[in-house]
């Protein structure tokens, strides 16, 4: 991938062409909440390009800086970059599905707002192991000696390698991959590539940790990657990242398991999207023996669902269903604005205490719109469990109130673009289709 095609690929005219594939049918469907095939995949082309878009900014960036990036830095950026083109060309689409694994985004937004100098030089070299990554998957010939930043290398959306030292060296051959110590021929992992058409990698070795795939589906736990989660946590109070050895895989499993065949009882749809559109789960840390669940999603890393462990499969379902249409908002938000940057307004709504920007208020709106739809269904379905179909309908009714005077909100507001409110017109329709109360319950 060439700075000059990095650029031609995340122009303006790409994302005009991008935008021009939703086409009106897909953007309704998209404000009504519903799993629009078509319209997915003009956001999933929206996101590609915005991240090339940001890899050539980032890439001007460090040549702008010159000489306040560490002349080694640098280089590794440069030959990482070299090796990111390498397998675009044995690989495509490999190459794609790294690039939109959601930390690659969590990444690119970190390294671009660094300062110059050491804080921008620890983000540049993250793209070297996506490059690895990228590489090893795509099936190239590698002999190479990396950075691992404090002994851990990442390898995006795959797994994690602890050496000691901060040097590492790449060998892959024949499907064959040897990844240790710089200078060591001990303590090595051996990672194999299962299926050089999906570009699978599977191993194991001293220091090497796999990221777990949840049951039937391609997305991943992931409680290794160091970008997974901003320093800082998410929330308030903030949340830090869940660590491995503290992670307890098979309740992720067993809530996952049970929260996607709830949904294909209530949603079948909406089941499919939700298995589609997860990417990644991390694990949040625990924040005390009284706090409350919590779950997020970052705006740079669409489709990670971040969240503390959800206390039931009902939950679990609940959560994944909140945070895809954050992620699918946020996707659109890129291709198509909906609101204008910058302006302070804050307003009240029903589900949270402190007052809200805009953004925040269209985001809160949609993601609970989908919920009203999903406990509409669950407090009619059949072969449910009482107790949740009496909380879904009790749901049903507190928030479809709280989600009405939102929508008032949104279409008062001038901070809306044009398409932002029409995208609000098409969900209040969907939301004065669902009833009110009991009536709408059945």
């Amino acid at each position: 991938m060439s700075p000059d095609a990095a650029a031609r690929r995340g122009s303006s005219g790409d994302r005009m062409t991008t935008a021009a594939l939703l086409s009106p049918a897909d953007f309704t469907e998209l404000a009504r909440t519903g799993p629009a095939t078509a319209g997915m995949a003009a956001l999933r082309a929206g996101l590609r390009s915005r991240r090339l878009l940001l890899l050539k900014a980032l890439l001007v960036r460090v040549k702008r800086c010159g000489e306040s990036v560490d002349s080694a830095v640098a280089r590794r950026f440069e030959a990482a970059w070299s090796l990111l083109e390498q397998a675009e060309r044995a690989h495509p689409r490999v190459v794609r599905e790294v690039l939109d694994y959601p930390t690659t985004g969590a990444w690119l937004a970190a390294a671009l707002a660094a300062p110059e100098g050491p804080a921008l030089d620890r983000r540049l070299d993250r793209l070297e192991s996506i490059a690895v990554t990228a590489a090893l998957r795509a099936g190239c010939p590698l002999d190479l000696t990396v950075t691992a930043p404090g002994g851990s290398f990442s390898l995006t959306g795959v797994g994690r390698l602890l050496v000691d030292g901060e040097r590492i060296r790449v060998r892959a051959r024949s499907r064959l991959v040897r990844i240790g110590p710089e200078g060591s021929r001990t303590g090595q992992a051996v990672l194999h590539l299962a299926d050089p058409r999906s570009g699978t990698l599977t191993g194991l070795g001293t220091g090497w940790t796999v990221l777990r795939t949840l049951p039937g589906a391609t997305a991943v736990l992931d409680d290794l990657d160091p970008y997974r989660v901003p320093p800082d946590g998410v929330g308030a109070p903030p949340r830090a990242a869940g660590e491995r050895d503290h992670t307890d895989a098979d309740a992720w499993d067993g809530r996952w398991r049970a929260a996607q065949q709830l949904l294909r009882q209530v949603d079948p749809a909406r089941a499919t999207e939700v298995a589609g559109l997860v990417r990644a789960v991390v694990p949040l840390a625990p924040g005390g023996p009284r706090s409350a669940h919590m779950s997020a999603t970052l705006r740079a890393a669409p489709g990670a669902v971040l969240a503390s462990l959800p206390s039931s499969a009902r939950a679990m379902a609940e959560t994944l269903v909140h945070e895809t249409h954050h992620s699918k908002l946020a996707a659109l938000h890129e291709l198509v604005p909906l609101h204008r940057p910058g302006r302070p307004a804050r307003h009240q709504v029903g589900w949270r205490s402190d007052p809200r920007p805009i953004a925040g208020v269209l985001q809160g709106a949609y993601a609970h719109l989908a919920l009203t739809d999903l406990w509409r269904r669950a407090a009619a379905a059949g072969g449910l469990s009482a107790a949740w179909r009496t909380s879904a309908g009790q749901q049903f009714e507190r928030f479809h109130d709280q989600v009405g005077g939102a929508l008032e909100i949104l279409l008062e507001s001038d901070e809306l673009t044009i398409a932002g409110r029409e995208f609000t017109r098409q969900m209040k329709r969907h939301h004065a289709s669902l009833g009110t109360g009991r009536t709408a319950l059945g």
